[in-house]
């Protein structure tokens, strides 16, 4: 089978034949149909050795869709031929977070990063930038019905992260006494992969005014079709002009896909006092934390990372229902090199997406 590959650190990813390998335990095989691009993709092909808690070679990808093939013998969860999504943090699978559904906050994680075992698929571990994915359970993959795959596995990252990352400003919103509810504002940065689709799932589960905000007008016409009530591409007065769109003295939330300096400065200037920022994007940005100091009073600051099985379900019924659709353009696999460096050079619209060809 073919596979995109990280041979070592620093080196571009490398297309290669591998063996196709064959289930044991409760291991599940799993034929892919789908698998998106990620910035974090590009992250980790960038990343200097040390960098991250993976040793190399590896295959990339880390949202994938497809067919179950073949079950190992103490397989439980779908069926052969069963579509499904792959659940891409992988934890312990024993502790109480993993038991939760929680594995993307796993109690072993930081055991695991020591030994640098893998944080999940494509991640340390072989993803699905190939013809045949190896999960280690049953219990990582999430049935999708009939929902096109090429839909399904972006819901896997960008669409689990961004409902993860909704979630995450309920209760900091509701602890302020302010609910995201009618009145309600929240500020989404970065209308790239993970963006559109928050303003899609904010505009389905909750009442409140979604502003978007890019440095491309492109991205600003995708925050349109999604549904945003307001898109500005990021100029000189863009915090004045955001705030005067509020009913109150700035936004309730702000979900910031980027993460650079930038962007942190801009959706702190935005925030009313018990506001709340959640930091998704790893820009590379660094924010000072002091009191007293510049920050709002009664700040909420959250950093979400991935999200939960139980996330995941409500993101696929989402999709199913049809109130989110990823933007997505297609590469076959043998043009993965091409995809990753449009992703790169910022030419994608919404998600890519390599099919086996």
């Amino acid at each position: 089978m073919r596979a995109v590959r990280l041979t070592h650190w620093g080196g571009p990813p490398v297309v290669t034949e591998a063996e196709r390998p064959a289930p044991r335990g409760e291991e599940v095989l799993v034929r892919v149909e789908a698998a998106g691009l990620c910035g974090s993709d590009l992250h980790v092909l960038a990343a200097k050795p040390d960098a991250l808690p993976y040793l190399p070679p590896f295959t990339l990808g880390h949202e994938v869709a497809g067919r179950v093939a073949e079950l190992g013998p103490d397989a439980i969860g779908p069926r052969t031929g069963e579509r499904v999504v792959v659940y891409g943090p992988w934890g312990c699978g024993r502790c109480g977070r993993c038991a939760a559904g929680a594995e993307n906050y796993c109690d072993r994680r930081a055991a695991r990063d020591e030994a640098r075992t893998g944080t999940g698929a494509g991640l340390g571990r072989d993803g699905g930038l190939t013809d045949f994915l190896l999960v280690p359970s049953g219990r990582l993959l999430l049935p999708v019905g009939d929902l096109d795959p090429t839909q399904a596995a972006p819901l896997s990252d960008a669409g689990l992260t961004s409902y993860h990352a909704v979630t995450g400003i309920r209760p900091a919103l509701a602890d302020a006494g302010v609910g995201v509810g009618v009145g309600a504002s929240v500020v989404v940065i970065g209308i790239g992969g993970l963006g559109h689709l928050a303003v899609q799932i904010l505009r389905a589960t909750a009442s409140a005014q979604v502003l978007a905000v890019d440095i491309r007008e492109e991205a600003i016409a995708l925050a349109d079709e999604c549904g945003a009530h307001f898109g500005t591409v990021v100029r000189a007065n863009t915090a004045d002009v955001l705030r005067k769109r509020t009913a109150r003295a700035g936004v309730d939330a702000v979900l910031d896909f980027v993460g650079t300096s930038a962007t942190l400065r801009l959706g702190l200037s935005v925030l009313r006092s018990g506001g709340v920022l959640s930091l998704v994007g790893s820009g590379g940005g660094e924010l000072t934390v002091r009191k007293p100091g510049a920050l709002p009073p009664g700040l909420r600051i959250s950093l979400p990372f991935w999200g939960t099985r139980p996330d995941l379900e409500q993101v696929v019924a989402l999709a199913r229902s049809g109130a989110v659709r990823v933007a997505t353009q297609r590469f076959p696999l043998s043009r993965a090199l091409e995809a990753i460096d449009t992703l790169r050079s910022g030419g994608v619209r919404g998600r890519a997406v390599l099919i086996p060809d």
